[in-house]
């Protein structure tokens, strides 16, 4: 006999009974929602017959290592292995005894989510992992509405189920499910915290707690999970769309890179960007966020995305990983230009432009969403941005240098 309370430990009892049409955890880093989630889906499925799951995240490869892997999980932490048969290809897995799965889709591929079917029960429960991704609420509707028909049991009941971090109070998330003026109806919403898990590791603890004294801002959303808030936002002109990128590229004709070093406390962050100079937008298309790496690793990550010979402008306070770089084979990597009120130039530039974010960039998303403006000690707002959520921000500012040298060269007179 299984305990429940002692698998999932506190915070979500009511989460774990609760059957309304939208059961929405909002939570931060290390609050267990997606493996308490993953539980869940496992043990309803073996009670309830009838029930088979959808399981989505924006991007398809992304569910391997996240949603299918924490399900795995849950089924080995219940014991239960020989029961369920897995199918890494796919990805998929099949209650064995009843034949009920669950089912892992994109939203990249919206006419494969759209033509599901099961052969036994009905498909009734769906799991948005990292729903903050999902950049409109027409494509989150275009999913729900694939749940329907009924089923003739008096326990039946259909279900949404909804995890995330909070990375803005824009997003249409707050609005839809956690506003009390325009939150939909039938809706069961929390907001649990890495407080809830006993469970985390203590180092990981006691690194949420040293944030509330070096990053107050930050440990809102990462430790309490808080809205980021928008306000004194650096760049407010952005939205998040999905694009063609290759015809965004080759109808530009104007692509750029931008490199700010980092390695054991911050992130090494690379951007690649796509300037339409007619309409005045910036189309991000591309990135890398990650600690710990070595300029070799670097290199790796950046041939492997394919630009290994395009010209990269990054962070000159760190002249010796650029000539490393090079020396591996960026042969086309350069230092930025920095100078008194660089960074404040910078901004200035980039706040002519629309900037238009593929979804797939998750952490320049974050990033600009919570890229404000400092302040002094008596609140008030300061002509400088907080030296936090930056590391893209950087990296953009630094591509967005040789669209700044083509206009200085234009102003500049000619002399014949």
């Amino acid at each position: 006999m299984i305990n429940i309370s002692k698998l999932i430990g506190s915070g979500y009892n009511r989460f774990w009974h609760n059957k309304n049409f939208y059961r929405v955890v909002k939570g931060s880093r290390g609050s267990k929602k997606s493996k308490t989630t993953a539980l869940n889906i496992i043990y309803r499925m073996m009670k309830y017959k009838w029930a088979n799951t959808l399981v989505i995240r924006r991007f398809s490869n992304t569910l391997k290592q996240s949603c299918y892997t924490d399900l795995k999980w849950a089924i080995n932490k219940l014991g239960v292995s020989h029961l369920w048969k897995t199918n890494e290809s796919l990805p998929e897995l099949t209650y064995i005894p009843t034949g009920q799965k669950i089912i892992f889709r994109g939203l990249d591929d919206p006419l494969k989510i759209t033509s599901i079917s099961v052969d036994v029960g009905i498909l009734c429960w769906v799991w948005f992992e990292e729903a903050f991704e999902i950049e409109t609420e027409e494509k989150f509707r275009t999913v729900v509405e694939s749940i329907r028909g009924s089923y003739d049991d008096p326990e039946f009941f259909k279900q949404v189920t909804i995890t995330f971090n909070p990375w803005s109070e824009r997003h249409w998330l707050k609005r839809v499910f956690f506003d009390e003026e325009t939150r939909e109806d039938d809706v069961f919403a929390i907001t649990t915290t890495y407080r809830c898990n006993e469970w985390l590791d203590e180092q990981d603890r006691k690194r949420y707690e040293s944030l509330w004294k070096t990053n107050p801002r930050r440990a809102r959303i990462v430790c309490d999970g808080e809205w980021g808030v928008a306000e004194g936002l650096v760049y407010e002109n952005f939205k998040v769309s999905d694009f063609d990128i290759e015809k965004v590229i080759h109808e530009t004709q104007a692509t750029s890179y931008g490199l700010d070093f980092g390695y054991v406390h911050d992130e090494t962050a690379f951007v690649a960007l796509a300037v339409d100079q007619k309409e005045k937008k910036i189309y991000i298309f591309d990135e890398l966020y990650e600690k710990g790496l070595s300029n070799q690793k670097i290199y790796e990550r950046l041939v492997e995305k394919g630009y290994e010979k395009s010209t990269i402008i990054a962070d000159s306070a760190e002249p010796k990983s650029i000539d490393e770089l090079k020396r591996l084979g960026l042969r086309r990597i350069r230092g930025c230009s920095k100078g008194r009120d660089s960074v404040m130039h910078g901004i200035q530039f980039i706040q002519n432009y629309k900037i238009i974010i593929h979804p797939k960039c998750v952490h320049f998303i974050e990033e600009i969403n919570n890229y404000v403006y400092a302040k002094d000690r008596e609140g008030n707002t300061l002509n400088k941005p907080i030296d936090e959520f930056n590391h893209l921000m950087d990296a953009m500012r630094y591509a967005m240098e040789v669209f700044m040298e083509k206009r200085k060269a234009r102003a500049v007179p000619s002399l014949y």
